[in-house]
């Protein structure tokens, strides 16, 4: 699809357009006054900014609205046939893809599609044809993506293409090989920062500025968002709280280091505790299956919480506990507004809020912690994907 200024966002213009833009995702529709007024330009300059704008395709107007007396005045807002938006949420065995108009409105969701990842090009090419797959069944065609978002584990270089984890040479950056399949833009992110961002603009967020996300799910992993914008640090791989190294129990993680936050408080902690415990001969309704040496999945221990499983309910207070001891450290150190608890640990919802929120009134300062809420993900499963759209989004525009 055209995507006009896009290709050239160096002249004073280009920039005027990307901040109306910019204005109708983050605040609504707008008259030509009012974003006259709020970014301190003449009404003929925003006028004729506008009406490009119109022409490319992003904006379109929305009618008159009735004031007290006078001429009414007309509304422009992001046009939401200008285009789709696809996002890719990848996990080891599978793919969950949203699809989003232009206005950032959900149009669809497929959670869980079977697929394997590995470190390889036919995989990635792979993910392609399951995606382009996805579009064909809803009837979606390719020239209507205007960029797409493909979110996985690990260390992503948003700005140089590259993903860390899942290396496939240096000849290429991943997110090239993925543009000459797809054939249109794609921005490849870290799955928690596209969480992050998805529950910042669609999700639990309101009025906040300051919001850390925490992915707990196999792994441990957070986005930040200070004062307004997606904080990625230096190199861009900030968030790595997984790996903070709060505790004192030798334990090896899976990055080679010992004493890794994420040892005591994820998905894998939580099926670890449970398995011990059920070692030492401790009763759940999962017992059986242990003895007879099935496999135990982690899915299996949520679903036994949500049957009120007492060993599995144990478990889950003995990982919020740590948990909560790290919230309680970041509160200290960001003061945020917000913290929202999302991942695939959500579910325990209550059995893991309440440890968390002992742990942090005992290891918190009380100055601090009484401006902050804490919340599980609004978006729950969809926000990986979600934040791949509003993330191919924003970057495409310049926005971030």
């Amino acid at each position: 699809m055209n995507n006009s200024f896009l290709s050239n966002i160096d002249g004073k213009n280009a920039v005027l357009k990307q901040q109306i833009l910019g204005l109708c995702i983050n605040d609504g529709d707008y008259s030509i006054a009012d974003l006259s007024k709020e970014m301190n330009t003449s009404v003929p300059t925003i006028t004729k900014l506008v009406g490009e704008l119109i022409e490319d395709g992003f904006i379109t107007e929305f009618g008159k609205i009735g004031t007290g007396g006078g001429r009414r005045p007309s509304i422009y807002g992001l046009n939401p046939s200008a285009g789709h938006f696809v996002g890719a949420d990848v996990g080891r065995h599978h793919v969950s893809i949203a699809v989003t108009n232009f206005k950032g409105q959900l149009l669809d969701f497929i959670p869980d599609i079977p697929f394997m990842l590995e470190s390889s090009e036919e995989s990635f090419r792979k993910l392609c044809e399951v995606t382009r797959g996805q579009l064909d069944k809803l009837d979606i065609s390719a020239d209507s993506v205007r960029a797409y978002g493909i979110n996985l584990t690990g260390r992503v270089n948003n700005r140089t293409g590259y993903s860390f984890t899942y290396f496939i040479g240096e000849d290429m950056p991943l997110s090239s090989v993925l543009e000459q399949e797809l054939g249109s833009p794609v921005f490849i992110e870290n799955d928690s920062r596209a969480m992050t961002y998805g529950e910042y603009i669609c999700g639990a967020c309101r009025d906040e500025k300051n919001v850390l996300f925490l992915n707990v799910s196999w792994g441990l992993g957070m986005g930040m968002i200070i004062d307004g914008r997606l904080s990625y640090g230096k190199s861009g791989f900030s968030g790595e709280i997984g790996h903070f190294p709060l505790l004192d129990n030798n334990m090896i993680c899976r990055c080679g280091k010992t004493g890794c936050l994420e040892t005591g408080a994820s998905g894998s902690a939580l099926h670890r505790i449970f398995l011990t415990k059920l070692h030492d001969g401790r009763n759940s309704m999962l017992s059986d299956s242990f003895k007879k040496g099935e496999d135990i999945s982690l899915d299996a221990i949520l679903d036994a919480l949500a049957e009120e499983d007492m060993l599995a309910i144990e478990a889950v207070e003995e990982t919020g506990t740590v948990l909560g001891r790290a919230i309680a450290g970041l509160i200290n150190i960001f003061n945020p507004e917000l913290v929202i608890i999302g991942g695939r640990l959500a579910v325990a919802e209550e059995y893991l809020l309440l440890p968390i929120m002992n742990a942090v009134k005992k290891h918190s300062l009380n100055m601090i912690n009484k401006d902050t809420a804490i919340k599980f993900s609004k978006l729950g499963r969809k926000a990986g994907a979600v934040g791949g759209c509003m993330l191919s989004r924003s970057k495409l525009l310049g926005l971030l």
